[in-house]
């Protein structure tokens, strides 16, 4: 075996100790300087011996230096013998399933595996990597690789929990171990057996271990001892020191209650020996305690019993420490206010003048001050209340927010002194300032604003005030001005006339079409802007492009608002005028004449019409180019894209003459009948004329053959819509189409002609594809037809023709399609004509006179409702008139609307009866028209009456007013708008219970309900807030508080979440650095404290180890970003802290945790130091010999002492050397001879004390 030696830095400047830089001054001999002889430069290597063969000589130079290297690769060989092997068959050793398992294997854990076949066909498997690796691989391999056997071992139930360990690490780590898994029974499985699966050898290894484990904890203890509550603190002592003092003597653990948890039992657990000592030593106290002590009880008021606990019950603690007596307080949430003191008679004297000392130590005082003054009162920025603060820091100022009450709390004396400086600066505000509030509606607030606040802004500046307008969301509430009494009545009345002013403004609604919305604004607003410009005083609003509204509104002066109209009218009428299309069918090849070379024809005519032309794009089936501009102009540019057509081709033009009113119904619906016939002869062109020219011309363009037919089919339908037809459309499916049409059309054709019927299929761009309609000829059955005459007063003729012929549709619609003809207007004539099924005439005939009777027993009644009323009996849009209109069958016409110019207003009416102070006395435009049957004019008149809108009082505590009116107004507006009515609050300092309720009865009474429960689910709130408030305050050592933390408030946020708590750990500033506060439900906040005490008890448990670590391996172990040391403080669950820069102790590292884990993360460092250091080491020795110092100042280069000199350096010298002894020579090393070049040939010379040379 070879030995190795490291050169460490240290024995590398010993052995050229003589090679050291001395400063060498012009006249310093060189044989001053110290020549080491050979030996101590090239010490020898320790020879090869028995063990302790020379151990009482000392260690070489090269021994001394050298230390053992814990590797961090390692290698484990193990043999997995035939009878125990999973995969036996050996014919494909290498590449089968063995193969596959070691590759995943390898994937997974980063470990190399090798696998080599023994002559008995075992198998052995050599595992490589790091050693969390390679444990991890064998535990892998020993479960895929080796059959698997199981065994059983008992231990007592208690101890399963010491096997699993913390969070399962103890568990894990033993499975690791012995390469088997471990099945432990779940806590409520009566089992004692932990079940061990692997192989003979691990389960025997594992079994030892968990037996190691329990025979370990046989030897601990647990006392459980119930003693009274009440001498719990005289065990426990003033904070914990009596019994921190009687864990650190008996070595045992002592667990206590804390007050607020209802339990009298200690835990005593340790050594059985110390456990016992402890418990005899409690039980001396308890008695001594219980034969001594007696008790008072005193009455203290509840609200000063805080002050007695104190901080985080510190004053009780302090009793306690003081006098020896322990004051037992009752619950903060019961409402006993007996306090009872327990000690030893001559001490319960003094301490109960210590509980009424502290009782009286602090004051409660209230100061009465106008809610809305309470912001003056604090200042801006809080500069008025902090330069109280500051003065008296122990006084605690609150202001409740809607109450006109400010708290102080705090010592006697300082409280006093706040109290007087506060009300000083209340009497001085009182005199100062003033405010009102005003109720604007809220379409007038942006105008009070004015552009970017300018409104309001000089009115702030004017009258020296501050005016609060509340926002857009909040739809409702007064505007406050607040400042000068004098600037408030001012500000006021400007404000009131702007809004009279405002409200004298007309608004007029303009109808335009959205398409030309955009065009009128015009790129960037500029042409909206002119026309704003140009009506400075008007406000022009477009509608949002969502609302798809034609509605744009104008608001301003009447006079400006009609010429802006007028204005816009004109521009619109141009916008129309310009907008008129024409589609022009034109065959497709001839398009690119009509374009002409470089679009020179299409260009053309477009300047010369005037118009706008577009053309179907080149992948289009389309043939039609649409022209759009003035009528005129869209016409000469249609003929003379016809021209052009004509000149190409032989297409013939004709006429024929159709009457218009057959125009629509021979063009059938969306174009389908024309369609068909177009489509049947060949594509010819058919254009009728546009709708209202009263032209009776029709044009069919195409070829001579397809002109003809279309002409004749044309006439034909032509014929058969004159005398009447019918229409049927039914559904199939398009893919059926193809089957009822036919080859070549044979199947349809057959059918037309057995039926006389014409069947037309939608086309492929229709939107209805399953669509076929049926025009059945009813020529053969005019036998049913009949046509017949009434007479009917000119009088009622206007009711069946007004709204469009409405009457008269719904009669077709009834009645078979019966065509019911009146007279023109004008027409001196009684006669009604009816066409149509006998049937269908006579029960027509019968409906209108029907419909006569109505009209001629038709009454007029009036109702007389106020006209500030009338709004809400119309409802949104007048839906309400429309839906009694319907149901009662009559005509309502409301008055017309009275401007109130004289400002008086109309008395007051609830629940629509007129008020018994003034008499209702009905005016013009209170009444309205009901016309109708006399006895539907009631049941309307009625209807009418019950919309009326109703006003009730709903009883509602004052305090919940603010929570039902919600955020800046939106709870109580979410209810108006839910229950269309109007909620009235009173105001704030009214301080009344009654909330008014006005809207439709039934509406009414859907609020109130929905009030009442809104008031049932605050009164819930306020109750569940109250629980929600209970607090605990706790100490804890500040140095704990990074770890209860956590990283990124990880650890605080999971115990926030599990709990359901809010936990505040003190400020910087704070005096009381150790006072951890957690707030919710009292239960959530005791097992929070649990938590958060568990958590301290277990980090008290750690230990801090510091150990030096030579710096130059510190970044090497912190890695890029600080990775590798996280997952070391991960992997062995320490904190490791590394110095600052600069630190006294560059090399002293801290590891924190629990004792085991802190030795098993020292050994890993100390390992990574070691190894680490290997790599530092070598590289500054590679460093030293390749640029060794100079002996003298002048290093490697020119520019030395004896550079003038001309002598050659005379390199590394030692005495002693072998080539300095008697008869020996050291090499020449500019020979060639000792040293010749490659490829020469050297003659032998007599060999050296070196030994003969080799080539």
């Amino acid at each position: 075996m070879s030995s190795v030696a490291v050169l460490t830095p240290e024995s590398f400047a010993e052995h050229r100790s003589g090679l050291k830089d001395q400063e060498i001054t012009g006249c310093v001999p060189e044989d001053e300087a110290y020549i080491p002889t050979y030996l101590e430069a090239f010490p020898p290597l320790p020879e090869k011996g028995a063990p302790g063969e020379k151990a009482g000589e000392p260690a070489s130079a090269w021994g001394s230096k050298i230390r053992p290297i814990k590797a961090s690769v390692i290698t484990q060989v193990f043999h997995v013998p035939l009878e125990e092997r999973r995969y036996k068959d050996n014919s494909q050793f290498g590449e089968g399933e063995e193969a596959k398992v070691c590759l995943d294997i390898m994937q997974r854990t980063g470990a190399h595996i090798e696998l080599s076949l023994a002559k008995d066909q075992g198998l052995s498997i050599m595992v490589t990597g790091k050693l969390d690796s390679v444990m991890k691989a064998r535990k892998e391999i020993v479960a895929r690789l080796q059959t698997q056997a199981s065994a059983t071992v008992a231990i007592p139930k208690e101890h399963h929990r010491f096997v699993i360990g913390k969070n399962g690490e103890k568990l894990q780590e033993l499975e690791l171990k012995t390469a088997t898994k471990i099945t432990i029974p779940r806590p409520d499985d009566p089992s004692a057996n932990i079940r061990i699966t692997g192989t003979k050898e691990g389960i025997e290894k594992a079994r030892h271990e968990i037996l190691l484990i329990s025979a370990e904890q046989d030897k601990r203890a647990v006392e459980r001892l119930s003693l009274e509550k009440a001498f719990h603190p005289f065990i426990a002592g003033a904070h914990n020191r009596l019994v921190q003092e009687l864990s650190q003597e008996t070595g045992a653990r002592i667990s206590i209650p804390p007050p607020s948890l209802p339990k009298d039992e200690i835990v005593i657990t340790g050594e059985k020996e110390a456990v016992a000592l402890a418990l005899n030593r409690i039980r001396a106290i308890y008695d001594d305690k219980k034969r001594k002590t007696t008790t008072i009880s005193v009455e203290v008021k509840k609200s000063q019993h805080k002050y007695i606990i104190g901080p985080k019950g510190n004053t009780l603690q302090e009793i306690l420490e003081a006098t020896g007596v322990s004051v037992e307080m009752p619950p903060l949430d019961s409402s006993s206010e007996t306090i009872i003191l327990r000690g030893e008679p001559d001490k319960l004297g003094p301490a109960l003048t210590q509980v009424y000392a502290k009782a009286k130590s602090v004051m409660v005082v209230e100061v009465t001050a106008p809610a809305w003054l309470h912001r003056f009162i604090i200042g801006k920025k809080g500069q008025n209340i902090g330069r109280i603060t500051q003065q008296l820091p122990r006084v605690h100022i609150e202001f409740t927010d809607g109450e006109e009450r400010i708290s102080l709390e705090g010592p006697t004396e300082e409280v006093e002194q706040a109290q007087a400086q506060i009300q000083e600066i209340i009497k001085d505000l009182l005199v100062r300032m003033d405010y009102t509030e005003v109720f604007i509606d809220q379409r007038f607030h942006r105008h009070l604003i004015g552009k970017n606040g300018a409104n309001i802004n000089r009115i702030k500046e004017q009258y020296k005030v501050s005016v609060r307008i509340p926002q857009d969301s909040e739809r409702s509430g007064p505007v406050r001005i607040e400042g000068d009494p004098k600037g408030v009545q001012l500000a006021r009345r400007e404000l009131i006339e702007m809004v009279q002013r405002m409200e004298n403004e007309r608004t007029k609604d303009l109808i335009v079409e959205q398409k030309f919305h955009r065009t009128i604004i015009g790129q960037k607003g500029e042409k909206i802007k002119e026309v704003r410009d140009k009506f400075p005083e008007v406000i022009i609003n477009f509608p949002d492009p969502s609302q798809k509204s034609d509605i744009v509104q104008l608001r301003g002066p009447k006079n400006e608002v009609e010429k802006c109209a007028k204005f816009l009218h004109k521009i619109i009428a141009d916008l129309i005028e310009n907008s008129f299309s024409l589609s022009v069918p034109v065959y497709k090849q001839f398009h690119k004449n009509i374009i002409g070379k470089g679009g020179a024809n299409i260009k053309k005519i477009r300047e010369e019409t005037n118009t706008k032309i577009d053309l179907p794009t080149e992948n289009s089936n389309s043939e039609t180019i649409v022209i759009t501009g003035k009528k005129s102009n869209c016409e000469a540019a249609r003929d003379r894209i016809i021209t052009i057509q004509r000149e190409l081709t032989n297409i013939k033009e004709t006429e024929v003459t159709i009457p218009a009113k057959l125009h629509n119904s021979l063009i059938g619906s969306k174009g389908c009948l024309v369609r068909s016939i177009m489509e049947d002869c060949g594509g010819v062109h058919i254009h009728f004329p546009s709708e209202g020219s009263g032209s009776d011309k029709v044009i069919i363009r195409g070829t001579t053959g397809e002109v003809e037919k279309a002409k004749k089919q044309l006439l034909q339908l032509a014929e058969e819509k004159q005398v009447n037809n019918f229409t049927a459309e039914l559904q199939a499916k398009p893919e059926y189409h193809k089957f009822l049409i036919g080859r070549g059309g044979a199947n349809i054709r057959r059918v037309r002609d057995r039926t006389g019927a014409r069947i037309i299929f939608p086309s492929p761009d229709d939107t209805e594809q399953e669509l076929i309609t049926i025009l059945e000829s009813l020529v053969k059955n005019l036998d049913n037809v009949v046509e017949d005459s009434m007479t009917v007063d000119g009088r009622h003729h206007r009711h069946f023709v007004c709204r469009r012929g409405q009457v008269l549709r719904e009669l077709a619609e009834e009645y078979g399609g019966v065509a019911v003809s009146f007279p023109r207007t004008g027409a001196n004539s009684q006669r009604v004509t009816l066409k149509g099924a006998k049937d269908c005439v006579e029960a027509a005939k019968k409906r209108i006179q029907e419909i006569i009777e109505d009209l001629e027993s038709q009454v007029s009644v009036e109702v007389a409702i106020p006209q500030r009323y009338h709004r809400a009996v119309m409802g949104p849009k007048g839906c309400r008139i429309q839906h009694i209109t319907r149901e009662h069958e009559v005509q309502i016409k409301f008055p017309e609307r009275e401007d109130n110019t004289a400002g008086q207003e109309a008395p007051s009416q609830e629940n629509g009866e007129v008020s018994p102070e003034t008499e209702f006395v009905p005016r013009k435009c209170d009444i309205i028209t009901i016309s109708g049957r006399a006895e539907k004019c009631e049941t309307a008149k009625s209807a009418l009456l019950a919309l009326v809108p109703i006003t009730e009082d709903v009883e509602v505590s004052y305090e919940l007013h603010r929570y039902i009116i919600g955020q800046k107004g939106s709870g109580i507006r979410k209810m108006m708008e839910e229950y269309e009515v109007n909620i009235w609050v009173p105001q704030p300092e009214k301080q009344l219970d009654v909330i008014k309720v006005t809207g439709l009865a039934t509406n009414v009474v859907r609020a109130k309900q929905g009030l009442l429960d809104r008031v049932k689910e605050l009164q819930a709130e306020q109750e569940d807030r109250a629980l929600r408030s209970f607090k605990v305050t706790m100490p804890v050592d500040p140095k704990f508080h990074p770890k209860i933390i956590g990283r990124k408030g990880a650890v605080i946020s999971q115990i926030r979440k599990d709990h359901d708590v809010s936990i505040q750990f003190p400020d910087k500033g704070d005096e009381q650095q150790d006072l951890i506060v957690i707030s919710g439900y009292e239960r959530n906040v005791e097992e929070a404290r649990q938590a958060i005490q568990q958590l301290v008890a277990e980090f008290q448990e750690m230990v801090s180890q510091d150990i030096h670590l030579d710096p130059r391996t510190h970044a090497r172990i912190i890695g890029a970003r600080g990775k590798a040391i996280r997952k070391l403080m991960e992997e062995f669950k320490v904190d490791i802290r590394f110095p600052q820069p600069g630190s006294d102790e560059p090399d002293k590292v801290t590891v924190t945790g629990l004792p085991e884990t802190v030795d098993n993360a020292i050994d890993h460092l100390l390992n990574l130091e070691e190894e680490y250091m290997l790599s530092v080491t070598e590289t500054e020795t590679l460093a030293a010999y390749m640029k060794p110092p100079s002996r003298y100042g002048g290093g490697g280069g020119a520019g030395g002492v004896d550079d003038n000199s001309g002598a050659p350096a005379k390199g590394f010298v030692v005495r002693d050397a072998p080539w300095n002894a008697a008869g020996n020579k050291a090499p020449d090393m500019s020979s060639a001879e000792d040293f010749p070049t490659f490829g020469t040939t050297v003659a032998p010379k007599q060999a050296s004390a070196w030994g003969p040379k080799k080539f």
